[in-house]
């Protein structure tokens, strides 16, 4: 493989995370996929398709494998999450999402629809959110509302985080993670998950700097600012779960 492709393979590799992740529901499962993916890429060099697109094409194929395609979550197909994931949390034109999946732009646009539908009659959940922000915070509820769920409380800091998760008991986290003042949105929900299991998505304008995958780093993250689809897309993928393949 040519340098300049190789390097931006390389430089796809946070955002291949943060969607093998998502899809899987689980950081080590997720970096398996792209690790599995990468060697291929690696060893066998082809030019029709743009490295990121090429690495995204791999880790799909690899998920079906384990997983099959037509396992379903919430009554919606695996292909249907992959591409709601693809468009929304990775923001690929619709056209690129069908390559990757092997699709016309027609089928895509079709299965789009289909799961936008789907979406909106997902079972709701409670939503936590931690964000010392207040407008912003503002901004998340009506976001947060708008997709149909229900505020269980706002927090701020970390003590008021792990005291609020203690008394609502949400379905899902959603966290900042620089808190200011109030500390930081990874020890709150460390400190969480000591006592109750709760699905996170964490919140950041710099995803690449949780997505290097040399530490423990969230299945779910997506970027500052942020459509309601890709909150939509992300709170269902993570509050149904995706296919583990540990």
């Amino acid at each position: 493989m040519p340098l300049s492709r190789r390097q931006d393979l390389l430089r796809a590799l946070p955002y291949a995370r943060r969607y093998a992740r998502a899809l899987c529901g689980s950081q080590s499962s997720g970096d398996l996929l792209v690790a599995e993916s990468l060697r291929e890429l690696m060893a066998v060099d082809d030019p029709s398709m743009p490295p990121r697109l090429r690495l995204y094409q791999w880790i799909s194929r690899q998920h079906a494998a384990h997983a099959g395609e037509h396992e379903q979550a919430v009554g919606m197909p695996a292909l249907a999450r992959k591409l709601l994931l693809l468009t929304s949390l990775e923001e690929l034109p619709v056209a690129d999402a069908a390559q990757v999946l092997s699709l016309s732009p027609a089928q895509a646009e079709t299965m789009l629809e289909d799961a936008h539908v789907r979406l909106r009659s997902c079972a709701q959940t409670s939503v936590l959110i931690i964000e010392d922000e207040p407008i912003i915070a503002m901004d998340i509820e009506e976001l947060v509302r708008q997709c149909g769920h229900t505020i269980a409380g706002v927090a701020s800091s970390e003590a008021e985080a792990v005291r609020l998760a203690r008394e609502t008991r949400p379905g899902l986290i959603l966290a900042d993670i620089n808190l200011g003042d109030g500390g930081d949105g990874m020890h709150a929900v460390s400190s969480i998950l000591q006592h109750q299991d709760i699905p996170i998505i964490f919140v950041t304008a710099y995803p690449e700097r949780l997505l290097t995958g040399d530490t423990i780093e969230p299945a779910f993250v997506i970027t500052k600012p942020f459509e309601p689809l890709t909150l939509a897309v992300s709170t269902y993928q993570a509050v149904s779960g995706g296919v583990s393949l540990n």
